[in-house]
């Protein structure tokens, strides 16, 4: 199939590994002009080496956005060098080792600026320049965390939030052809995260898991989940603005 966005300038946030980077390569196999912003400039080098074959423009960006102002003075630096962005990922997020639901108010701010403020401070950027063409495609990673708490409170809240926020900005821009929505992975594997972390030092804690909460018995991979980030950005979603969309195989 044809997504129709050949050209287009696509932003990935969170982009150095992972989901992020697995999304990033098949937006660049698009031929999409491909930007992405990430805190470790080794993994962006090695992120540019395996989209220099693709036939795709591509822009890494180094820089921390969990820093005060940081998504601001990124996101403008590289608009006002090389344009705007027809389609923004939002892959940042993670529980930054925040678990206890009795953490303080600081961790609770801290893990939702991480998972969701940042990304609301950059739409204030891109979106102007979205509605001013009629036309874009903002997706965020949310999970299935935020419809069924297992694991981190305040990750699980932070993603929530993500959801309700796609809901009432995709309801409020929609007219505009512009399509807010949410993708919610649920347990999957990559290199540096969670899972790969439980599989090397406690791997009775996924086997006990996929037992008891995975239909399918597996973890899913970040290969299986970039498609419908690409399809959500793509010209045929015309009719799912703020829709949050689980992709979990089966989670129980």
């Amino acid at each position: 199939m044809d997504l129709g966005i050949a050209e287009k300038r696509v932003l990935v946030t969170g982009a150095s590994q992972g989901l992020g980077r697995e999304i990033a390569m098949q937006f660049a196999r698009e031929r999409c002009s491909v930007t992405v912003v990430a805190r470790r400039a080794d993994k962006l080098q090695e992120l540019a080496a395996d989209i220099g074959g693709e036939e795709s423009k591509f822009v890494s960006y180094v820089s921390d956005l969990m820093v005060d102002g940081a998504p601001t003075k990124t996101i403008k630096e590289l608009v006002e060098r090389d344009g705007s962005f027809d389609i923004v990922v939002h892959n940042i997020g993670g529980t930054l080792n925040v678990k206890d639901p009795l953490s303080s108010v600081e961790e609770w701010c801290r893990v939702w600026r991480f998972n969701v403020g940042i990304a609301i401070e950059i739409n204030a950027v891109v979106i102007p320049y979205m509605l001013e063409q009629q036309w874009g495609r903002v997706i965020h990673i949310s999970s299935i965390s935020a419809e069924s708490v297992r694991g981190s409170a305040p990750y699980a809240a932070a993603k929530a939030y993500t959801n309700a926020y796609v809901k009432g900005l995709g309801r409020a821009i929609a007219p505009n052809g512009i399509v807010v929505s949410a993708i919610m992975p649920g347990a999957f594997i990559a290199e540096g995260g969670h899972w790969d972390n439980v599989r090397k030092n406690n791997p009775e804690i996924e086997s006990d898991f996929l037992r008891h909460h995975h239909a399918v018995g597996r973890l899913g991979t970040p290969d299986e989940i970039a498609p419908f980030v690409l399809f959500m950005a793509s010209q045929h979603v015309t009719f799912a603005q703020a829709a949050t969309i689980p992709v979990d195989g089966g989670t129980m």
